[in-house]
């Protein structure tokens, strides 16, 4: 996933320290990289010169900054503080705030109440830093009276949130950056353009008349990992490769189940979705591993494209 090659370029966003970094892979494909909606975002482009390149990860960088400060869990400036501070109110959210709020409703209902932007609660709980610390169900007991997507009133564009209850838009707002982000660019550039905001993924359209190719999860040990041709749309993945507690030989993954507080039972290892846009692939594949055992049932009644992993994230391969 490292751009590789002789030429790299450094560009440093006005007033802040953080970087967009242009360069090439292997096999020459252009690539902008930088730091943003915790993880390692890179763009690969087909035949721009490095200059062009340049200008457009700075465009890319600069919307998922953005972003990522707008819904920040805990940024008391962002678009949902009012809401937090003023429990109990309604107030007036902007359009692209309803816009989110409005998808996870949705996917609230079709998810049996398991997508639920309330539950960013629990991870008060869990530390999900490898150890074996795991909490006690007295410390969730105390907070499960405070999630439920439900309990918020929303009479768009009013939003109450109610004393206790917080939302967290991380997930959707991540994905949602790179339908931004790939909106943009398509705006600015008749190149063919592959966003990678940590492993999830937008294509403008295919370069050359030819795919980019993804190499997908191993979808069962030993197999082969199987390779995604996208032309264009938008895959997600929903995984447990990173973050996770262990003890006693058990891996408690960070996927929690907002009805009981602990991680979902039999969740597949990850979930790749095919879909138009980022935010409906990632719903999808989140919601499916959601229902744990049942994820293929759930994606089957969705009737999207997808893949059922036991490794990894997908890594794009041009």
């Amino acid at each position: 996933m490292d751009a590789v090659g002789a030429r790299n370029l450094r560009m440093t966003a006005p007033g802040d320290a953080r970087q967009v970094r242009v360069g090439r892979r292997s096999d020459g494909t252009p690539t902008a990289t930088f730091s943003a909606l915790n993880g390692r975002c890179e763009i690969l482009f087909d035949d721009v010169d490095p200059a062009t390149a340049g200008e457009l990860g700075q465009m890319a960088a600069r919307e998922a900054w953005r972003i990522e400060a707008k819904f920040a869990f805990d940024n008391s400036n962002s678009a949902l503080a009012r809401a937090h501070d003023k429990p109990g109110q309604a107030i007036s959210i902007d359009d692209e705030a309803a816009y989110l709020i409005d998808l996870a409703a949705r996917a609230y209902v079709t998810s049996g109440g398991r997508f639920d932007i309330t539950s960013g609660l629990l991870r008060r709980a869990w530390a999900f830093d490898g150890s074996d610390r795991l909490p006690t169900q007295d410390r969730l007991d105390a907070l499960l009276p405070h999630i439920g997507l439900e309990r918020l009133g929303w009479d768009p564009p009013r939003l109450l949130v109610p004393l206790g209850i917080t939302l967290d838009l991380g997930a959707l707002s991540k994905r949602y950056a790179v339908d931004r982000a790939l909106e943009l660019l398509s705006a600015a550039t008749d190149a063919s353009i592959l966003i990678d905001f940590g492993g999830d993924l937008a294509a403008s359209h295919a370069p050359r008349g030819e795919p980019w190719r993804i190499r997908a999860h191993r979808t069962a040990p030993g197999a082969p990992a199987p390779i995604i041709e996208l032309g264009h749309g938008a895959l997600a993945t929903s995984g447990d490769s990173r973050r996770f507690m262990q003890r006693d030989g058990v891996r408690y993954h960070d996927l929690l189940d907002p009805r009981t507080g602990w991680p979902v039972r039999d969740a597949p290892r990850s979930v790749t979705v095919a879909a138009t846009r980022c935010v409906d692939a990632g719903i999808a594949a989140t919601s499916a591993r959601l229902h744990g055992a049942g994820a293929a049932a759930f994606l089957a009644g969705q009737r999207v494209a997808c893949w059922i992993g036991a490794g990894p994230p997908p890594a794009p391969r041009p």
